[in-house]
């Protein structure tokens, strides 16, 4: 079971700088919006690109996708645990959520 995070917590997180946001809804997804900071990182690519985006197995990482329903935060979050990291949590609500609260979001373009 992948401990969770509450939108209260995760906001105050990203505000100190102490936690690594993992969106895992990646592609045209994550160009349009994301949670301040986050990363791209889907479950196809946890294999092969975690070592690279989260080098620190023990940093406090916070997976998210677009809400409650939507299974890719969890897969990543379980794919992260077997590999060996270690404070691993979801934020279950997703980017709908922050989103519908006002809170920032980035892009890149």
């Amino acid at each position: 079971m992948v401990a969770l995070i509450t939108r209260e917590e995760l906001q105050a997180e990203i505000k100190a700088g102490t936690v690594t946001v993992v969106d895992a809804l990646g592609g045209e997804y994550y160009a349009r919006q994301h949670l301040p900071g986050a990363v791209p990182l889907v479950e196809a690519d946890v294999a092969t690109r975690a070592a690279e985006l989260l080098p620190d197995k023990a940093a406090p990482i916070v997976t998210y996708c677009s809400n409650a329903a939507c299974p890719n935060s969890q897969r990543v979050a379980e794919r992260l645990i077997a590999l060996g990291y270690a404070n691993v949590r979801k934020y279950r609500e997703g980017i709908e959520d922050w989103v519908a609260a006002g809170l920032p979001v980035e892009s890149a373009d």
